[in-house]
């Protein structure tokens, strides 16, 4: 055969790959590559705005190390065979157990935004929440996807303004809606009062140096029409024609006066189904059963409104002990992997909610990049759904995972798999 021969006999040469895009994302493994990705993209202060919490970040640290706390109990010999990721949300089938979360602005991370998102999520087959500070239409986003959508609602003082908002939202078929329910203020978010961080990001003089090593975003946002809220643009609330600081659009512009009362005045104008997100106490959620909403979004904004409110994880097995029953529960906050997703699933989640995840893979790489996210998480849960020995996300059991406690993580082993962790 000769030496040449031999090489060729087990040489197996890659074709280059000339997209770059494409060839960064081949080499990400996971989301956190997504997110170095992102970072290197970004200006510091787009990203830190997408990348940070409130005041010492402890909230958003211990949404993601709070999984860690929590592992699984895996089974063997289990007849797994082809994994079904598939859950029922709310009457509805969904093909994969989470809800893409609603995040503002988006399109600070790319020019595509909100519509690349939708996209991807209805390729996905997963809902999409579509932000009240959206920078593309309700009516644009419905006219890329013929998916599941949602709407997040952030209540105006201008309850004219809300009734229309609602009004063109059912008329855009989509399903759902979701009160966001913990920013009677706005959470203090340091790294953007470091940076001076508005909306739309400025570029002038205190920022052009950013803008210089980080040329692929900035041409990217000069050729393309200016950043806006779009669904209030020439309304009574501000629109983000002009760069404003989010503490004082949140001032002018946010009811703090919003109470449990005020359900009804959503209920009475609309007829699908109702998520209440920043729920932070099986209190609250017993409420929320009480007054007959759909779901239950466990939620601490992300960290990035009150520092020290509790991980979404740790809700989910008292809250779904107590409502599970009557109500959805969905946990939001820390998604980084499928892992985290069956986690959820097992304590007793509906179904899980996720932002940051796929606005690192919309930074780092456009549309392309939220598809490599989604693809990645969902790839994750069926992986782990298999290696814990069930064939279908449904069949998940609470024992399928216990926490670390501290007399576990001593050396010593609780008698129950699924004991919740101490106070």
């Amino acid at each position: 055969m000769g030496f040449l021969g031999s090489v060729r006999s087990v040489a197996r040469f890659r074709l280059p790959e000339w997209n770059t895009a494409r060839r960064r994302l081949n080499r990400s493994a996971n989301i956190d590559d997504l997110r170095r990705m992102a970072r290197k993209r970004l200006p510091r202060g787009v990203f830190d705005y997408i990348d940070g919490g409130s005041e010492d970040e402890v909230s958003l640290a211990r949404n993601q190390t709070a999984f860690q706390d929590l592992e699984f109990h895996p089974r063997v010999l289990r007849r797994v065979g082809e994994v079904d990721p598939s859950v029922d949300l709310m009457g509805r089938r969904i093909a994969l157990p989470f809800v893409l979360a609603p995040t503002g602005f988006t399109r600070i991370a790319h020019s595509e935004g909100e519509l690349a998102v939708a996209r991807a999520a209805d390729r996905a087959g997963v809902p999409y929440t579509l932000s009240s500070l959206s920078t593309r239409t309700i009516e644009e986003v419905r006219s890329v996807s013929g998916g599941d959508l949602w709407f997040q609602v952030y209540v105006w003082r201008d309850k004219g303004l809300l009734a229309e908002i609602l009004e063109r939202v059912a008329a855009a078929d989509y399903s759902t809606i979701v009160i966001t329910v913990d920013t009677a203020v706005l959470g203090r978010r340091e790294r953007d009062v470091r940076r001076g961080f508005t909306l739309p990001p400025k570029l002038g003089i205190s920022t052009i140096f950013d803008g210089i090593v980080h040329p692929g975003w900035t041409w990217d946002f000069l050729r393309h029409e200016p950043i806006r809220f779009a669904n209030v643009v020439g309304k009574s609330v501000g629109d983000g024609t002009d760069p404003v600081s989010l503490s004082e659009f949140f001032a002018t512009q946010f009811d703090p006066w919003l109470n449990w009362d005020d359900i009804s005045w959503f209920r009475d104008r609309w007829q699908g189904k109702i998520v209440i997100k920043g729920v932070q106490s099986v209190e609250d959620a017993t409420i929320a059963a009480d007054v007959g909403l759909d779901a239950v979004g466990l939620s601490n904004h992300g960290g990035r409104q009150l520092d020290g409110a509790p991980p979404p994880i740790e809700l989910v097995g008292p809250v779904a002990d107590v409502v599970g029953d009557r109500i959805a529960v969905i946990c939001d906050g820390g998604i980084r992997r499928g892992s985290d997703i069956v986690k959820a699933l097992a304590l007793g989640a509906s179904a899980c909610m996720l932002g940051r995840a796929y606005l690192y893979g919309l930074g780092a790489a456009g549309e392309r990049g939220v598809d490599h996210a989604l693809g990645l998480l969902s790839d994750g849960v069926q992986r782990t759904l298999a290696l814990c020995g069930y064939p279908a996300a449904e069949g998940l059991e609470r024992d399928a995972v216990r926490w670390r406690t501290a007399e576990w993580s001593a050396g010593g082993r609780s008698d129950s798999p699924s004991q919740e962790p101490s106070d």
